[in-house]
């Protein structure tokens, strides 16, 4: 019988909300975690990501991350740093190779962003560079992109984590079900359940489609007084099929949204820092003037002509 493979510690997180280097074990690894904004407020690069680089010194092993950023370039020359923009590669578990981890040595921490991308490589490093399934890096890139066809596997994970995205216990149950070759039991339980509140979820979607408003290129709905749960990612998708850009206001932010290959810049068009040029969230007291700029800015499909 095969043995299982060593389960390092998992740790779930995102660039605004980073562990403290002192309270991560041992040797470390961080997957598909963007570099923090150069500037903006008290979340930088230097009071976070560099904070927590830093911090870990030599213990960090890797640092595996596909989301573009100015800072790349400091760490070109660091041989643990493999970092690239999310048009090289749209998701973050196709970087990771068998080479890559032997060549990190054995951990004993990995640091994973929240998601089903970070998830899927958190997977993957633990099984040495292999797919947890036939398809998985497929999946992953299906879902972060929203482009392609995503397999059965990856919609119901999907599913589940935009269910429930808060939820710790659902995420290390993802993990632990793909490493383990997705038995049924417990870890396939809890996943089980939060598709199912998924489904339900959707009551509260589609209820809020009904209440978009066009804004030139942008399709916007302002669901801060929704009377039931929603999956902002699919009512962000819907709100895409009307206009080129989709946007959604909730909790104080809101979140503009187009499609992977559409040509759209929010980091830019914005002034913002790192992250994914399709999908950004900025302060809800932003939200007229990032309605002017991007209805302002030049049509990234014009340039293609």
């Amino acid at each position: 019988m095969t043995a299982p493979p060593f389960m390092p510690t998992l740790v779930f997180a995102s660039p605004r909300g980073l562990p403290k280097a002192a309270k991560l074990n041992g040797r470390v690894v961080v997957l598909d975690i963007a570099f923090a904004a150069t500037s903006s407020s008290k979340v930088t690069f230097e009071r976070l990501t560099l904070k927590l680089i830093d911090g870990l010194g030599d213990r960090l092993a890797a640092w595996v991350d596909h989301h573009d950023h100015e800072m790349h370039a400091r760490y070109a020359e660091d041989v643990r740093f493999l970092l690239a923009t999310k048009a090289e590669h749209g998701a973050c578990p196709e970087m990771i190779t068998p080479e890559i981890v032997r060549a990190a040595g054995p951990v004993d921490t990995i640091v994973a962003h929240s998601d089903l991308d970070g998830l899927y490589s958190a997977a993957k490093w633990i099984l040495g560079g292999e797919e947890p399934y036939p398809g998985a890096d497929h999946d992953a890139r299906c879902v972060d992109t929203r482009t392609g066809t995503t397999g059965p596997i990856g919609i119901k994970i999907d599913r589940a984590l935009r269910a429930r995205f808060r939820d710790e216990d659902l995420k290390r149950s993802v993990v632990h079900w793909l490493v383990e070759g997705r038995p049924k039991g417990v870890h396939q339980e809890v996943i089980d359940e939060a598709e199912r509140e998924f489904d339900a979820n959707n009551r509260g979607t589609a209820a809020l489609v009904a209440q978009y408003e066009t804004r030139g290129r942008i399709a916007l709905v302002d669901a801060s007084q929704r009377p039931e749960p929603y999956d902002k990612t699919e009512l962000l998708l819907i709100g895409q099929e009307r206009c080129p850009v989709s946007a959604v206001v909730d909790s104080g932010a809101v979140t503009f949204a187009a499609a992977f290959d559409s040509g759209w810049n929010f980091i830019k068009i914005l002034g913002l820092e790192g992250g994914m040029p399709t999908r950004v969230s900025v302060s809800e007291t932003r939200l007229e003037e990032a309605v002017l700029a991007i209805n302002s800015a030049t049509d990234p499909q014009a340039d293609r002509t």
